[in-house]
């Protein structure tokens, strides 16, 4: 955040470096990459023969010491060739050193330096540079030095000997034209890259250097740089009075919010103190740890908020460098938050406001960590600026930060924050789901604070429907984070109510697309797809007849599901082809399949019936997305599965659900994929083996509802308009047939009898018609194997409803002892026996 403030602050005045092309940097790639190094091909395809060749042209250029236009438009075009792949472009040795011959020289122009130490950048780390800064007295060449001398890794002390000069230079006073402000990059750079470079001293030097910046910088403008003439009016140069967002003269110190025409060296120094301001709290305050002495002082404010107030007495020019830091950027943030409050009279103001308002805030929240004595008074500023931030959507990312700050010290200032945490975890989803910018924040708010929120915080866990609007809305750019946070909403009381929102996220994403519809104007800039004139869902969205489903769908809190979707769905179906709930619905298999991966480690037998009942129930019910329905059918199919074998009494617990869903026969088709595995589960599970309760009448029940129905799919004539089943089914179901004959064995003359129908149906022109050569032999061999199967009643129970012992781990495991390798071996067999019989 702090470098996103100094680059809006760059743009409101003095001078930013552009390319010599003058277009946008989208354009001006564009434009390179179409003319390649001046040989009309792309950067990528370059070979090294025409590398050396262009760069033999650069050399000439640069030896002629010809540093206009021509060597500028070159350099950038070599800076896209060796940045445009991710393999190392080797550059000769002679035409490194020259690059940093024209870095070096007095007369370059800044963009030919810029470009020269972009270019180097890009090849390092190479044993070629040799990079010599002792004698660099000019900051602005320091800084580009130091950039590619950090970009060559620390093999041999690189980054220590940087920080060491940089140091040195910000302790001694500059000469005229110097500016400091080119060396804080720098710095910053360094304290990341290396921690412990600093010593004590360095630190406190650096510590007074950063309060006078922050807290001296002058209050008049700085002078306009323009050259004197006969008309020139000494009176029209005279700086005049740094001023507020609001036009405002400023009455109080300089911040990066102050405006002026031009500003003066300590004032650039100032914006760029507060833009590196937090990281350097962090290094200079033990990494952003609490010291021994603050940890003291949390102990006693838990006791006492009265410490607090008598450590704010003490007087800030008595405490050390660290402290008076400290103190004087507790001072900054709190100006800074009171000039968010005035109304800027520029757009691009505005927008700075903000971001120093989020900056000012977190910086606030740190200082707190350090030392809890600037809480009692941080704790009302914040306070109030939430009261203020709640009626005003302009500055909604600003309350992030501040609920993050009460969840760090609520507790130990003994503070109900709850008001802070109910606005923003109910209203701001529920209005600016739409915001890509604020919806990643958000969520990356609730991953980063997962820890406190499980458990501690019922308003996170209720809310769930309401954050994952932003989910609907954003999902491409947001699923890996919710991927991490979904696990923290699930539990036995929210699980069925979760499953519910996560199949219906599509039609929540079309419903979020007519509410922007019918709550913005038609004038404003469109925020859903305009290629969409969804006008009768709209004019169903404002019916009252639907309100209740619309609101059930955009609630902001959990409070269970209701039934009766279906009008919802046809109501939306001329959404369902919108690029947004497409790739809304894309996500979904993804999410189920984590929802089950966590629910399952807790679940029970009641919650599990819960859940299949649930899955065999919506598997009809879903919005009618383009290949949303298949994709969930897979995913409810294996995870139905993966139920019955956490818990098999579900087949004898839900045997009425069952018979209703095997028993029609439109599931067949409409839900393939879930109808076969229910088939599968009901012959592997629907046994006295797994459920005591299993008795032989309800085998049977079960037994004459799928032959009924394996007899309607394929006794079909050769012009029924019946669709034609699936292979698979038919042998699952005569497969689950045998399986339960195995089981009853009074069964066994009725499937034995079956089963040699099936053999002779399966080579009738009614079959062979319908069906392929292969289908037609996968049906005829499985139902010649379960009929040898039968001819021998112990091995067909003994291979089909095998014991715990037998089939637990090896024949479950092992490949070599799986189902259709024992078939073929009882079928084998059983030809034997036949064949000695007859002889």
């Amino acid at each position: 955040m702090g470098l996103r403030v100094f680059r809006l602050v760059s743009g409101r005045g003095g001078r930013v470096f552009k390319p010599a092309t003058g277009c946008s940097p989208r354009e001006r790639r564009a434009s390179s990459a179409k003319r390649g190094a001046g040989l009309g091909i792309a950067p990528r395809e370059i070979q090294d023969q025409e590398l050396k060749k262009f760069c033999l042209r650069i050399t000439g250029l640069l030896q002629k010491e010809d540093l206009g236009n021509e060597t500028i438009d070159c350099l950038q075009r070599l800076f896209l060739i060796v940045s445009a792949t991710k393999y190392y472009r080797k550059l000769e040795k002679k035409f490194v050193e020259l690059l940093l011959s024209a870095m070096y020289f007095p007369k370059s122009p800044e963009q030919v330096q810029v470009l020269c130490a972009a270019i180097l950048r890009e090849i390092s780390p190479s044993e070629d540079l040799t990079l010599f800064y002792d004698h660099i007295q000019n900051t602005k060449l320091l800084s580009l030095m130091s950039s590619v001398l950090l970009a060559q890794g620390n093999k041999r002390d690189e980054v220590r000997d940087v920080g060491l000069r940089v140091t040195k230079i910000l302790e001694s006073r500059q000469p005229e034209g110097q500016s400091l402000r080119y060396l804080l990059p720098v710095l910053s750079k360094v304290i990341t890259l290396s921690p412990k470079v600093l010593k004590e001293d360095q630190i406190n030097l650096l510590n007074k250097r950063l309060i006078d910046w922050l807290r001296y910088a002058s209050i008049q403008q700085g002078v306009a740089q323009i050259s004197g003439g006969f008309f020139s009016n000494p009176r029209a140069r005279q700086p005049g009075p740094i001023t507020e967002v609001d036009g405002a003269v400023a009455t109080d110190f300089f911040t990066v919010l102050s405006v002026g025409q031009h500003y003066t060296e300590d004032q650039w120094l100032n914006m760029q103190a507060f833009s590196m301001l937090r990281k350097w709290l962090l290094y200079s305050g033990n990494d952003g740890t609490e010291t021994p002495d603050s940890a003291d002082d949390k102990s006693e404010l838990e006791g006492s908020i009265m410490s607090m107030v008598s450590a704010t007495s003490t007087s800030s020019r008595l405490l050390p460098p660290k402290e008076r830091l400290r103190e004087n950027a507790f001072e900054y943030c709190q100006r800074l938050i009171e000039q968010s409050n005035r109304r800027a009279l520029k757009k691009p103001d505005c927008e700075l406001q903000k971001a120093c308002l989020v900056e000012a805030v977190i910086i606030l929240d740190l200082l707190c960590r350090q030392d809890s004595s600037f809480m009692y008074r941080t704790l009302s500023c914040l306070k109030t600026l939430h009261g203020r931030l709640c009626g005003d959507l302009a500055y909604v990312q600003a309350l992030l930060p501040v609920a993050q700050f009460f969840l760090n010290h609520s507790e130990a200032a003994a503070v109900d924050s709850e008001a802070v945490y109910q606005h923003l975890f109910t209203n701001i989803p529920s209005e600016l789901f739409y915001n890509s910018m604020l919806a990643f924040e958000f969520i990356q708010f609730c991953r980063d604070n997962i820890h406190f929120f499980n458990g501690n915080l019922s308003i996170f866990k209720s809310s769930f429907p309401n954050l994952f609007k932003f989910l609907a809305w954003n999902s491409a750019s947001l699923i890996s984070e919710f991927v991490d946070i979904l696990p923290v909403f699930i539990d036995a009381s929210t699980a069925i109510e979760m499953l519910h929102v996560l199949l219906d996220l599509p039609c929540l994403t079309a419903a979020l697309d007519l509410y922007l519809r019918s709550s913005f104007p038609t004038a404003e800039k469109p925020l859903w797809d305009p290629s969409l004139k969804p006008t009768s869902c709209l004019d169903g969205f404002r019916d009252p007849y639907h309100q209740a489903l619309f609101q059930y769908l955009l609630r902001p809190k959990a409070k269970g599901f209701i039934k009766g979707l279906a009008p919802l769905h046809e109501l939306l179906k001329p959404m369902a082809g919108c690029a947004r709930v497409i790739q809304c619905a894309e996500t979904v298999p993804i999410l189920i399949q984590l929802f089950f991966t966590v629910v399952t480690e807790f679940a029970d037998g009641t919650l599990i019936n819960q859940l299949a009942v649930l899955l065999l129930g919506r598997s009809g019910l879903l919005f009618d997305v383009p290949q949303f329905k298949a994709a969930v059918h897979r995913e409810m199919s294996s995870q139905l599965l993966v139920l019955c074998k956490l818990h098999p009494s579900l087949v004898v617990e839900l045997s009425k659900e069952l018979l209703e869903f095997t028993g029609t026969i439109r599931n067949i088709h409409s839900k393939e994929n879930i109808f076969t595995h229910v088939v599968w589960a009901i012959g592997e599970y629907l046994s006295v083996l797994y459920d005591r309760r299993c008795t032989v009448e309800l085998i049977n029940k079960f037994f004459e509802t799928l032959e009924a129905l394996l007899f309607e799919i394929t006794q079909f004539r050769p012009s029924a308009t019946l669709p034609k089943c699936c292979p698979r089914v038919i042998t699952v179901l005569m497969t689950t047939l045998t399986k339960l004959a195995s089981r009853s064995q009074d069964l066994i003359p009725r499937v034995s009898l079956f089963l040699s129908k099936m053999r002779s149906f399966a080579q009738s022109p009614a079959m062979t018609s319908v069906y392929s050569e292969e289908d037609t032999e996968t049906i005829l061999t499985r139902a010649t194997e379960l009929m040898n199967l039968l001819k021998m009643p112990s091995v067909a129970q003994f291979v089909l409803t095998p014991s715990v012992e037998v089939s637990n781990p090896r024949y479950h495991l092992d490949t070599n002892t799986s189902l259709p390798l024992a078939l073929q071996m009882a079928s084998r067999l059983v030809e034997k026996e036949a064949s000695l019989l007859s002889w």
